[in-house]
């Protein structure tokens, strides 16, 4: 089916009423890194010296291993000085990427994109100029909002950082840094590739190159105390970062660490106490908590990121990359070819997507309130039918479990031009995956 075929199918009458299309971001999947991290499951591939492979790391036994296998040793030293994507295949790359979004643009037509994030992978190992070129492309193909926020992920190591100043005049807005620690130690043992004074290094570049920059930062790691968290938090916001990002790591499936777990790992308690901590440092420096994981200063909360929140629509091109597109009568996800050789060859043939489907009517409720719970201030319920088409009484048997268990609020005062706003309690923030459960479909 062409694009023009397909775009039409998803216009047949079906089920749903959305009296409005959500606004709309662009995802762009750059899926190259140094080195796969032991705990990460995203959609990414080592690559030394401009093509993909497996280098050795250094491992704690001594020997060495693949970086399909990580260890928790250091393997920076191991790594090339000057590593990049060889020209020839970050040119393929880009061209591919035009090629999905040109085929993509019939399921898009006539709609404003309000945000680009590119992410991956290690963005940053791209050169400014296939960045400001993939911009141009963008721009070319798709209405940019004339205040768009165009973020990009960078990684700490001295090459990438180098890059920062260079992004920035390529149409770069915001940076996000994945830092996720500032002990040596620590990096060491999550397998990353930069040490601490890099990750230092990077942040001072960032602030210097960009208005507002997001670190990454992670917590329970093997062996860390409420201590050593604490100098983590300390050294950040002494960067006093517009925006900061802190995940518990997890031992996520199909990663090195689910089959490998690393050994000293915070119990829940600890982990608990190393939260609370977090948000009380963060906001005895004025920074908003408004999502799960997320902590911001007024006017730089990530609004790409928000979209994704409030169940708004994206368009994701590049490997592996997912989208979310609603029509008037339905709404519909996508996923591209995952292997990166693949996915070249494919977008150039027209063929990007290796698979779509029709969120079942079902499933919506579970969809949105996955979402949506995640932000601090809740959602106006009547963003519900709006997004996802649904009467209001499809998500009230949730509503209604979530709130007799403690996990729900509903702020309604009953005035007609007053909003009904749904949140998490603080006990369902702080368990938001029973909350979200309330809203998964029956067992059909």
């Amino acid at each position: 089916m062409d694009p023009l075929q397909a775009a039409a199918h998803h216009l047949r009458p079906g089920t749903l009423n959305l009296t409005a299309l959500p606004p709309l971001s662009l995802y762009v999947h750059l899926p190259w890194c140094l080195k796969k991290c032991p705990y990460c499951d995203f959609n990414s591939h080592a690559v030394v010296d401009g093509a993909p492979r497996l280098p050795a790391v250094a491992t704690p036994r001594g020997g060495s291993i693949r970086t399909g296998e990580p260890g928790s040793g250091s393997e920076a030293s191991m790594l090339p000085s000057a590593s990049a994507l060889d020209p020839a295949l970050e040119s393929r790359y880009l061209d591919a990427l035009c090629a999905d979004l040109e085929a993509a643009l019939p399921m898009v037509w006539g709609r404003r994109v309000q945000t680009v994030f590119i992410g991956g992978g290690t963005p940053s190992l791209f050169s400014p100029a296939g960045i400001e070129r993939l911009l141009a492309d963008v721009r070319a193909r798709l209405p940019l909002d004339p205040g768009a926020e165009i973020t990009l992920e960078a990684n700490p190591g001295t090459f990438e950082s180098q890059r920062f100043k260079a992004f920035r005049a390529a149409g770069v807005t915001r940076l996000s840094i994945g830092v996720q620690s500032f002990d040596d130690a620590a990096l060491q043992r999550i397998g990353r590739v930069h040490d601490g004074a890099q990750a230092r290094a990077a942040v001072a570049e960032a602030r210097e190159a960009f208005d507002t920059f997001n670190i990454d930062l992670m917590y329970a790691l093997p062996g860390q105390d409420l201590d050593a968290l604490r100098q983590d938090l300390d050294t950040a916001l002494g960067f006093a970062p517009p925006h900061l990002s802190i995940y518990h790591l997890t031992m996520e499936p199909n990663t090195w660490f689910a089959s490998h777990p690393p050994q000293g790992l915070p119990d829940d308690d600890l982990a608990a106490d190393m939260l609370d901590l977090i948000t009380a440092r963060t906001a005895g420096v004025g920074m908003d908590r408004y999502e799960v994981s997320a902590f911001a200063r007024p006017g730089h909360r990530c609004r790409h990121n928000l979209n994704y929140w409030q169940f708004g629509d994206y368009l994701g091109i590049g490997a592996g990359a997912h989208s979310k597109i609603s029509f008037a009568q339905r709404v519909l996800r996508q996923v591209r070819w995952r292997e990166p050789a693949r996915y070249m060859d494919e977008a150039l043939a027209g063929r990007a997507v290796s698979n779509d489907n029709e969120i079942r009517r079902d499933e919506l409720t579970f969809e949105f309130m996955l979402n949506a719970l995640r932000l601090r201030a809740g959602f106006d319920l009547a963003d519900f039918g709006a997004r996802t088409g649904l009467p209001v009484s499809a998500a009230l048997p949730g509503l209604e479990q979530a709130r007799a268990r403690g996990l729900l609020e509903i702020d309604d005062s009953g005035a007609p031009a007053e909003p009904t706003v749904v949140r998490a309690t603080p006990r369902g923030f702080d368990f938001l995956s029973d909350l979200q459960s309330c809203f998964l479909p029956r067992t059909r």
